[in-house]
């Protein structure tokens, strides 16, 4: 059986969640996110991110919560701002614009948009009212680039979109991942003070399922409900949602699993670079995308599962390792004792 490195959810859950949900398996308690458990894992969300004002909500996954933020925010004729790497964008299946939302795309090179970015997308949608109105401001942090955004980066965008009146939304899949990089300084609070939404994302950071949106604008907040409901979000069963996130934490374990993450990533990038080995992007989270040449990635493929990222020309192409929560230090080895006897001599 091959060793994947194509995602970060190949793994059912952390032990410790599967526990829980046996534990408190024939306890009765509410339905619709009312059960003591969601109750309990928002107030300690709220607490850590030093923000009683949010209001927060467990959904089942990232596509969902995506289009549940942006169709309840924007009005019919407003647009999104995103990378043109962004997951909206990419791989929603046109979920956004489905509900009738345009996606304005950005070119940029690291998956990062600052406000330098968004200048010229207003500059270009002034002619009212036959042109969309750009609204919202879409980021992911990590990016799908596996890149991360510094604390001044946020706090300088999210001071243009509020000069701009603009929403800042960010995705938060690998939220825990980007708050553990090595270069990170941006803190889990500062988050809910620069954006008016984000998620915490559980499913790609050892959760089942589940991702976790903080309403911080109380604009925003006025019936959001009502758009869970009608999305089919609203789970019955919502306590399956808060037995997870009150897991992840009630101590420090989602941020201990994004760190295992990263620093797994992070060895096979030292081998690598050791060994001369060129890369899209510089990252500090568990995406990287190192340039081999197409015989490397054939033999690699033997053995190990990953995405075939980007052409660079007929010799070599970029390849996405992604590694996860559950990865283990035998796997990291196996891949680079592999590239060193193997390939890199």
């Amino acid at each position: 059986m091959k060793i994947s490195f194509k995602n970060d959810y190949s793994e059912g859950a952390h032990p410790d969640i599967l526990q829980a949900l046996v534990n408190y398996n024939e306890d009765q308690q509410p339905g619709y996110g009312e059960d003591f458990y969601s109750l309990k894992a928002k107030e300690i969300i709220k607490k850590k991110l030093n923000s009683e004002k949010s209001e927060i909500y467990f959904v089942s996954g990232g596509t969902q919560a995506n289009l549940i933020v942006i169709s309840s925010i924007l009005k019919p004729y407003q647009a999104v701002i995103a990378a043109t790497t962004g997951h909206i964008l990419n791989n929603e299946t046109g979920a956004i614009e489905a509900t009738g939302h345009k996606i304005l795309g950005v070119e940029t090179a690291d998956g990062k948009l600052r406000p330098s970015d968004i200048v010229q997308i207003l500059e270009n949608h002034k002619n009212i009212p036959h042109q969309v109105m750009p609204k919202l401001v879409y980021i992911s942090n990590s990016t799908e680039l596996g890149t991360i955004y510094k604390a001044e980066e946020l706090q300088l965008l999210s001071k243009f979109c509020k000069d701009n009146n603009l929403y800042l939304f960010m995705d938060g899949a690998r939220l825990a991942q980007a708050l553990t990089s090595e270069i990170n300084d941006l803190k889990f609070d500062q988050i809910a003070d620069l954006t008016d939404v984000f998620y915490i994302g559980g499913t790609k950071n050892g959760a089942l399922i589940g991702e976790g949106i903080v309403i911080n604008n109380p604009d925003l907040q006025q019936d959001f409900a009502f758009n869970i409901k009608q999305k089919g979000a609203l789970l019955a069963k919502g306590r399956l949602l808060g037995i997870q996130f009150l897991e992840l934490f009630k101590d420090n374990l989602y941020f201990e699993l994004g760190e295992n993450a990263n620093i797994q990533a992070m060895k096979i990038k030292k081998v690598m670079t050791e060994n001369g080995i060129q890369f899209l992007s510089d990252t500090s989270t568990n995406q990287i995308f190192p340039i081999l040449e197409n015989t490397i990635i054939q033999k690699l493929s033997e053995n190990f599962e990953f995405y075939v990222w980007q052409k660079i020309d007929e010799e070599k192409s970029a390849i996405r390792i992604i590694t996860s929560w559950n990865t283990k230090n035998y796997v990291v080895e196996e891949f680079t004792k592999r590239l060193k006897d193997f390939f890199l001599k």
